[in-house]
């Protein structure tokens, strides 16, 4: 009895054992490591700085990608991205002591006060574009609130996704970037914190935003009016920087940190990433744009379904009962891997890890000493129709049982049809060669026949003469 689960696996492995046979094709004895070309990244002011594809996590570029820094502002994109994962945007908070006192002052705020009223959208567009401390606590301390404990459980959330995510260099202590001694990360795990933050789609909405007004709340009779201060996104206080690739990000700066300043660029298929940090201003603009034009020159998104699917298909069409049914696996056609512009598809090399928890399989391809990208083998959704495959009692709706004997009969019926196809060809590629030879031999015979005969005469003449 074999489950439907392990039906679709094997049919993943048919992919595998396609695509290897590709790139085995594909792959020269004379290619060697040395000939691998990856494009020499631009000198620039800022300390440490990453850029990382979106959807892939390749790393185009990286300055001291490690080094701990204090994040300021940036911390705030963590921050937006729990509270989205964890609340609605039309949930209402109301504005505590502790959000109002301890981050106005000298900190960026939008003067709200104790008592006031806002919806959760209007809080994190506060946070993303005025980078609002007052809004990032309260939203923090709302959450924290939600899950049972107060505001330092969202600490302990921003900690537990950092580390989820695979960040080595961080520790957060606060939900806005305020400067404290245990509040650190490196640009490489904040480049991995705003990657799957720029999944979010609501995220996206809000980053992207240029201006955004707050109606009147309990507390405030006129509307508030907030503008992205992201300069590369649009004109905040200058436009020398403005980037028509950029989709949106965050700023940041405290005298301990210097600037900092998560920037997304879209082009071409491609979504960058770019983190600098502990930067001189304006360097984490100029550096910031410096990396975008050298990534979108120097690299392209090439579709792993279009290189791939073809080949995987046409195998997978022999999965099927007598070729019958639909096959169980396909490639997720949104992947796709990111190499230098001079580089083909064919080029890459990948790997299986068969320990992908939601799909049957995932193939991860490497460049150069760098991953660039990788997809998943997926489930395609056929139903399994053939008479061949019966289905359990209403218990065990999900385990297809095979018929032995259907099966053995059905082997031997193709080994049978198999021998049978392979002598009939063998005949008849050899039909004239077979009837010359049997020709000769009935001549042979005739003639033995003849001598033998002649042979009798003779003897029985010469007994005759005797």
């Amino acid at each position: 009895m074999i489950s439907k689960k392990n039906i679709i696996k094997r049919a993943g492995m048919v992919i595998v054992a396609a695509c290897t046979m590709v790139g085995s094709l594909c792959y020269s004895p004379n290619q060697i490591k040395a000939e691998e070309y990856w494009p020499e990244g631009p000198a620039i002011a800022s300390p440490s700085a990453i850029v990382m594809e979106v959807n892939t996590g390749t790393i185009l570029y990286e300055k001291d990608s490690h080094v701990q820094n204090y994040p300021a502002s940036i911390t705030k994109i963590l921050t937006t991205y729990l509270t989205l994962e964890n609340c609605d945007l039309n949930e209402k908070v109301v504005f505590s002591e502790d959000a109002v006192y301890k981050n106005e002052g000298d900190t960026s705020h939008i003067w709200r006060d104790i008592g006031e009223e806002m919806t959760i959208e209007q809080c994190l567009y506060g946070v993303m574009l005025a980078s609002a401390n007052e809004c990032a606590y309260e939203v923090a301390q709302y959450v924290g609130t939600k899950k049972g404990g107060d505001y330092s459980t969202f600490i302990d959330m921003m900690n537990e996704e950092a580390k989820s995510l695979g960040c080595t260099d961080t520790h957060f202590n606060n939900a806005n970037g305020l400067p404290d001694e245990e509040h650190y990360t490196s640009a490489y795990d904040m480049a991995l914190i705003s990657c799957e933050a720029y999944k979010n789609e609501d995220f996206r909405i809000i980053t992207g935003t240029e201006t955004y007004t707050i109606p009147p709340t309990n507390k405030h009779d006129e509307p508030t009016y907030l503008s992205n201060h992201h300069n590369i996104l649009h004109f905040y206080n200058t436009g020398k920087y403005v980037n028509e690739y950029c989709t949106g990000g965050k700023t940041g700066y405290t005298i301990a940190a210097n600037s900092t300043l998560v920037t997304y660029a879209e082009k071409n298929g491609i979504t960058l990433c770019v983190v600098v940090m502990n930067a001189q201003a304006p360097d984490h603009y100029t550096d910031t744009n410096t990396l975008i034009d050298y990534c979108f020159s120097n690299f392209n998104a090439l579709s792993i379904s279009d290189n791939e699917a073809t080949v995987a298909e046409n195998a997978m069409k022999d999965i099927g009962v007598l070729n019958s049914n639909e096959f169980f696996a396909t490639l997720d056609k949104n992947a796709y891997i990111v190499l230098p512009s001079t580089v083909q598809f064919s080029e890459a090399t990948f790997e299986l890890d068969q320990n992908a928890s939601d799909s049957i399989a995932t193939l991860r391809y490497t460049y150069a000493g760098h991953i660039v990208g990788s997809v998943e083998i997926q489930a395609s959704g056929a139903k399994v129709e053939s008479e061949f495959y019966k289905d359990e009692p209403e218990s065990e709706k999900k385990v297809i049982k095979i018929s032995p004997l259907i099966f053995v009969l059905v082997i031997l019926l193709i080994i049978i049809f198999a021998v049978i196809a392979f002598f009939g060809k063998k005949i008849y590629d050899n039909f004239y060669v077979i009837k010359h030879n049997m020709s000769v031999k009935k001549e042979r015979k005739d003639r033995f026949r003849q001598i033998t005969e002649k042979k009798k005469r003779r003897r029985k003449r010469d007994r005759m003469f005797k």
